[in-house]
């Protein structure tokens, strides 16, 4: 707290060296902030870009922002040679500064979403996963999928590229065929047209089931979609279209989609903090021959921010010895979950044992995310 050298309205009398009750400034300055200022701008970011953002009544508080995962910039490469070169390092380096902030610029994953107007009205997107791949790059037709969670909707953005060059694809949509008993497909956006070379979305909205427990769910899919041959030279239309499908790899809806990865100031004291009373325990055989694999693994599975830089195995320290993984992580919803976990060696070499623990302020969702072990 520092406080201004005089106040006007104490005639130039120094104000105190101690924060007053009730000065807000000072609330926040002794208190702490909740997250990070980069959390904090990314999170007002998020939350502007919202289609009723700036029409709601709704106080802005920490508590209603929108939940932002940690993000960890890509590592870049550095080319030696252009010092060999005579290029100059203060140049390099701002050009360095110059490429990182041009890249938080990065646009909100859900802005897709919140462009098409039936699907903005389904709500705020809690958090979107990254791209996956759902045909080989070198395929006819490459497809992606982000997965948008809601806490009662999944979007499906699929994402896909025509790379034929004498054909164009209309009324391209996924069909999704599984059987689940938290979710079901609820409709589907189609993409209406793709030139070669071009990449349009298609969308299916999935609906969830909030009373029953989340379990991993697969789903077969395959794109449908017309096709048109065009004239390579001119891309004219030469033909009228004809249905095809092309299977893609099946897609899975697991509990980790619902878990934003949000680490938190002093896991200790958070986790304390929670108490024990809706704390799940379990103990698990895990098929992997290195620790280092199992640690992975287990953070895949959840979802979940490691803390305390317990992310990674120490070098050298592999099977040794006991690795203590601790998580954090907000579900969708708004709980947030901690989970600490021991990773060591079987005695007889066969793989790894596994004891976990997992708090949140809500038996149902400590009992789902550690039902993600399997």
């Amino acid at each position: 707290y520092v406080p201004p050298r005089e106040a006007p309205d104490r005639g130039g009398e120094p104000v105190p060296d101690e924060p007053q009750a009730g000065d807000p400034a000072a609330f926040v300055l002794l208190q702490g902030m909740p997250l990070s200022f980069d959390r904090l701008d990314r999170s007002i970011r998020a939350y502007v870009s919202a289609p009723t953002a700036m029409s709601s009544s709704e106080q802005l508080t920490f508590a209603n922002l929108p939940v932002v995962e940690e993000y960890e910039e890509p590592k870049e490469a550095v080319v030696d040679g252009m010092t060999e070169m005579g290029g100059d390092a203060a140049l390099m380096a701002a050009m360095g500064t110059a490429d990182k902030e041009e890249k938080k610029e990065v646009a909100d994953p859900a802005a897709a979403v919140y462009a098409i107007p039936e699907l903005a009205a389904l709500g705020r997107v809690f958090r979107s996963s990254p791209p996956i791949e759902l045909a080989e790059e070198e395929a006819e037709y490459v497809v992606r999928c982000v997965k948008h969670v809601m806490p009662e909707h999944i979007v499906l953005q699929f994402m896909v590229q025509n790379t034929i060059e004498d054909q164009r694809l209309v009324n391209c949509t996924v069909a999704l065929e599984g059987d689940s008993e938290c979710f079901e497909v609820a409709g589907e956006i189609a993409a209406e047209s793709v030139k070669y070379g071009e990449t349009a979305d298609a969308f299916v909205v999935v609906t969830r089931d909030v009373g029953a427990a989340l379990a991993p769910s697969s789903f077969e899919c395959v794109l449908r979609f017309g096709v048109i041959q065009v004239d390579p030279r001119t891309g004219e239309d030469e033909s009228d279209p004809y249905e095809e499908e092309y299977p893609l790899e099946d897609l899975e809806l697991s509990t980790s989609d619902f878990m934003a990865k949000v680490a938190v100031p002093d896991f200790r004291s958070s986790w304390e903090s929670v108490g024990n009373a809706n704390e799940v325990l379990e103990k698990f055989a895990l098929q992997f021959k290195r620790q280092e694999d199992a640690v992975a693994a287990v953070i895949d599975l959840l979802g979940m921010q490691p803390c305390d830089g317990t992310g990674h195995v120490k070098a050298g320290e592999g099977g040794r010895k006991p690795h203590m993984l601790h998580l954090s992580g907000i579900f969708v919803g708004g709980t947030t979950v901690l989970a600490r976990a021991q990773v060591a060696a079987s005695g007889d070499a066969s793989g790894v044992l596994l004891k976990i623990a997992v708090r949140s302020d809500d038996p149902s969702v400590s009992r789902m995310v550690a039902d993600c072990i399997r």
